[in-house]
């Protein structure tokens, strides 16, 4: 490599060897390559200095220490000032010797000036040439990689520089696509860029990889190129965020496969963020279930918001150190409150209330997976019910202003326990909002991707092994959401809320689970069926065919925000829910699931509860 092969001296020396070749160069083209005698008599007493000149300009400049075979466009403008000030420096000394010595200049000015040109052009070209060679090099005996990049901006260009300078196999870039129709035809670095529309032509020529390599690319417009590279089993990948790259540069390391979460993903959700902030600046926020993947995200995004105290609740300690680190590391600890805790715990609950008094409390802590319920229903029920009792009693007890129930679209017209507990949850908070001041808002979504224990990092999971992918069903159905977007849209309908409302998310589209498997083992550069199989295990216990969320015209009522709707659910009397709760509460097996059915009317579960110790 450059950097050992020659030491910094001997770079010094080839460069003043080609400044040498640059100045002879010079005086060639000055005199019509018939240089005076005269002219060279002039020129050899002063050689030393003109040398002098250079080389202590380059040394001052650091130019001996850049890396050759890293030569970047920085180290090119650094070489170019360097030439242009040595440059300067010899017409300064021929001035000072015409003027106050013997009348004769340093060189001559037409000498000078070609002289200027001809060095930045020698050491540059040089060090761009042995960049080249030695890229060329580090390809020999490689596997050679076809690749087209999606995007010809400033990203695009860093990516192919890097699959250039980096990376187990020789890349080769065969064209740049973009979705602006200005930049077609156009070349960057040699590489013709094509629309967007051309792809699926420019796929069946023989290309292996696909990178999308834009800053914030346009949802529609990737599915679209991620569409076009399934049809055509191209593999496609993906640059991460600018924010993530590893001191400002991108290595070919960080160029990953494209994830299913951003295919599902709808375009950001804007909020009115000052009526958000108005909600959480100043106050003492408490959340619940801080260490899952809705609760972590919250505090994520409150830590952002102004909040005087931010507290962290969780029973599972190690997830709530990761936050506590994570905030920590970005700087957001200030106020910050983290406290291992169980919700189903009354007296652990009320001295963390008098102790914090919170003024907003977000209830995230829950048992959701819809299985482990189903064999277990007493821990959803103390966890899920009794936990958001306990909350909700010391919310209106210590003048809490504002609670925030996170719940599911299980808890509609539920087949399981967990949805049927996450219903009576609801209920439950709603029975405390009537004589107590505080307001109770309930918000209600479906699956969040990438959450634990959802059924993408399962897949992923089973990719990675080489198969094969379980789905339940082939005709199984899901909402998906983003964890953020959720979030967001849970802070929104949180500031909206007047007391007593059941907020419902708009999902957008339902996916079904055998097609999202196929693109994600499709996305892996495999196919399904061939490389790795799907095998249909049946709906679990308590599993629903389709999901529902009461997201249409006649059971919800719009609000000023497009996503979010407000459900119109089933009235009940708050006593009479509050006696079925003491007795639920005390409830066993089978006669525990008798009342949760009694309290909730349009609890159906599709296969008769049976209680796992009546099994063995």
């Amino acid at each position: 490599m450059a950097g050992r092969l020659f030491p910094r001296w001997g770079i010094l020396l080839i460069d003043l060897v080609l400044c040498l070749v640059a100045l002879a160069s010079a005086y060639l083209l000055r005199f019509n390559f018939q240089v005076p005698q005269v002219e060279v008599d002039l020129l050899l007493p002063v050689l030393p200095i003109f040398l002098v000149v250079r080389g202590v300009s380059f040394l001052l400049a650091g130019v001996p220490r850049i890396m050759v075979r890293h030569t970047s466009t920085e180290d090119a403008r650094r070489l170019f000032l360097t030439v242009l000030a040595g440059t300067a420096v010899f017409a300064g000394i021929s001035v000072l010797r015409y003027l106050f010595f013997d009348g004769f200049y340093f060189l001559p000015r037409a000498v000078i000036i070609i002289d200027f040109m001809a060095t930045a052009m020698l050491v540059i070209t040089a060090r761009i040439a042995f960049k080249l060679l030695h890229l060329r090099s580090r390809g020999a005996g490689k596997e050679r990689v076809r690749v087209i990049i999606h995007g010809a901006g400033e990203a695009g260009l860093i990516t192919k520089r890097t699959l250039e300078r980096e990376g187990s196999a020789r890349f080769e870039v065969a064209a740049f696509i973009d979705d602006d129709a200005r930049k077609s035809g156009k070349r960057l670095e040699g590489v013709t860029i094509h629309h967007a529309a051309k792809l699926p032509e420019l796929l069946s020529s023989g290309i292996d990889q696909v990178i999308i390599a834009i800053g914030k690319p346009d949802a529609e417009h990737r599915r679209q190129v991620v569409d076009a590279c399934i049809a055509a089993k191209v593999r496609v990948l993906t640059i991460p965020p600018v924010s993530d790259w590893i001191n400002g540069q991108l290595s070919a390391g960080q160029i990953q496969e494209v994830r299913i979460e951003d295919l599902l993903g709808r375009p950001v959700i804007h909020l009115d963020q000052e009526e958000v902030r108005g909600l959480i600046a100043g106050k003492r926020v408490l959340v619940t279930g801080a260490a899952g993947s809705i609760g972590s995200e919250l505090v994520r995004q409150l830590s952002e918001m102004g909040a005087a105290a931010l507290v962290l609740v969780d029973i599972a300690e190690s997830g709530l150190y990761d936050v506590q680190m994570e905030l920590v590391g970005r700087g957001r600890d200030e106020n910050l409150r983290v406290l291992v805790a169980d919700v189903r715990d009354a007296a652990r609950m009320e001295e963390v209330f008098a102790r914090e008094k919170p003024q907003v409390v977000f209830h995230a802590a829950a048992y959701k997976h819809v299985p482990l319920m189903e064999a277990q229903p007493e821990e959803a029920i103390r966890t899920n019910v009794g936990g958001t009792r306990n909350l909700a009693r010391l919310a209106c007890a210590h003048g809490t202003e504002r609670f925030v129930l996170i719940s599911t679209d299980k808890a509609v017209n539920p087949t399981s326990v967990m949805g049927a507990s996450k219903r009576a949850a609801e209920m439950a908070a709603g029975a405390m909002a009537s004589g107590c001041a505080t307001r109770f808002v309930t918000t209600r979504f479906g699956n969040v991707l990438g959450s634990s224990g959802s059924v993408i990092p399962l897949f992923r999971k089973q990719i990675e092994a080489g198969g094969p992918v379980t789905v339940t069903h082939p005709e199984v159905t899901r909402f998906f959401m983003t964890i953020p977007e959720a979030c967001r849209l849970v802070l929104e309908a949180a500031a909206m809320g007047q007391g007593g409302e059941i907020y419902v998310f708009d999902m957008g589209e339902p996916v079904r689970i055998a097609e999202l498997a196929e693109k994600m083992i499709r996305l892996s550069g495999k196919e399904p069926g061939i490389d790795i199989a799907i095998t249909y295990t049946g709906l679990r216990p308590g599993e629903k065919l389709y999901e529902e969320l009461l997201a249409s015209s006649e059971n919800t009522l719009p609000t000023h925000h497009p996503r979010i709707l407000i459900g119109k659910v089933a009235g009940f009397d708050a006593q009479q829910v509050e006696g079925a709760f003491e007795a639920l509460l005390q409830k066993r097996g089978d006669e525990l699931i008798a009342a949760l059915h009694a309290l909730i009317p349009e609890y159906g579960s599709e296969r008769q509860y049976q209680s796992p110790r009546a099994t063995h």
